[in-house]
């Protein structure tokens, strides 16, 4: 066999292994029904939900409890479809979790609890355009 056969079957075969790496690492957003029954079936994997902080009626943000000592915070988040879910957060709370536009928790489920090991936000853009008159 000739030397750029050997060389061309050793880079598809390192090709073929990075993607199938890659692959069982992605996850796709579920809702929280969705994570729900993920973890009811036994997957215990990292889980992306996306969705937005609770409101009252005039527009403020509510539900949201950091701990006593600031170093875990928990919230209520409405996905989607609208279901509302507890989600607890190991952490400090994000500085900008108030003011986001949209927050993606990335977590588990445990017991009635949606556990965030990350918590993503989208805030709104400082440079947004503005009509000038």
């Amino acid at each position: 066999m000739k030397l750029k056969y050997i060389i061309a079957l050793i880079v598809i075969a390192v090709s073929v292994t990075i993607i199938m790496s890659t692959a069982g690492d992605a996850s796709s957003y579920v809702t929280f029904n969705e994570a729900s029954e993920l973890a009811q079936s036994g997957d215990d994997k990292n889980i992306h939900v996306v969705g937005t902080l609770k409101k009252d009626a005039q527009g403020e943000v509510v539900g949201v409890e950091p701990s006593e000592d600031k170093l875990s915070v928990s919230f209520m988040m409405v996905d989607e479809n609208g279901r509302e879910q507890q989600v607890f957060y190991n952490e400090p709370m994000p500085a900008d979790l108030l003011r986001s536009e949209q927050v993606v928790v990335i977590g588990s489920y445990r017991s009635d609890y949606f556990v965030a090991d990350q918590v993503l936000l989208k805030c709104p853009s400082k440079y947004q355009e503005e009509e000038i008159s």
